[in-house]
């Protein structure tokens, strides 16, 4: 594989700057950091244009360590306190009394009531009152991101979407990350390139997809958790 150039980097990171740009013109326009190696990248150039973007996170309950460890360090490196927000207490309650803790193993339809309690309507809370927000998907992650837009009108939340790392390479990320001396979670060094809920992610093998270890039991075909799926 060609080693990267610097100069093809500063092309991407400069087209990437222009759609933060446009982002943030959009006011007010939000950024859902999710802790992985692409949102480092965009918290990164975020802080360092300090663009009008809030970034915030979703603390599901059942983060790994290493993600919490993150956040701090993202505290202490860029001076950033994250905009946490959490699920509602009454929905995993109810979902826990009705299906069991560990209920998401046995359906899709189970495991994916357990993203909207923990994930999709705190998103939905984030994202009201906002004009755009802007993620760190890439085309290259899943066969569910192929010709991934850098954006989009999002009708299930009724705003812009921007998706400024659309056409990065797993090469170009780790390359930024790495010349910029950029934080990251501890879990890339131990083999997991994409990373959520702990009880929902695991290490890959060589040779794997980039999001194998993602609901590892699943189909790939329905392997997202209802944060960017498309209102029919």
């Amino acid at each position: 594989m060609a080693e990267l150039s610097n100069e093809a980097l500063d092309a991407k990171i400069a087209a990437t700057r222009s759609v933060l740009r446009a982002a943030a013109a959009e006011t007010p326009a939000v950024f859902a950091n999710s802790l992985g190696a692409e949102d480092m990248v965009l918290t990164d150039l975020i802080v360092q244009d300090a663009l009008p973007i809030e970034i915030f996170s979703l603390d599901t309950g059942r983060l790994p360590k290493e993600t919490y460890d993150l956040i701090e360090l993202i505290a202490t490196h860029y001076g950033l306190k994250l905009t946490l927000y959490f699920p509602r207490h009454e929905n995993v309650e109810s979902y826990v009394r009705q299906h069991g803790i560990n209920a998401f193993y046995t359906s899709v339809e189970l495991r994916r009531a357990c993203c909207h309690a923990r994930k999709v309507e705190p998103l939905q809370r984030a994202l009201t009152g906002k004009k755009a927000w802007i993620t760190g998907l890439r085309a290259a992650q899943s066969t569910t991101r192929d010709g991934l837009p850098v954006r989009e009108f999002d009708s299930a939340n009724g705003l812009e979407k921007f998706n400024p790392l659309a056409d990065w390479s797993e090469a170009e990320v780790w390359a930024y990350l790495r010349r910029f001396k950029v934080p990251y979670n501890a879990l890339h060094d131990k083999f997991y390139p994409s990373i959520g809920c702990a009880p929902c992610t695991r290490a890959i093998a060589v040779g794997e997809d980039l999001r194998a270890g993602r609901w590892w039991w699943e189909d790939p075909a329905s392997k997202e958790c209802g944060l960017h799926l498309k209102k029919a």
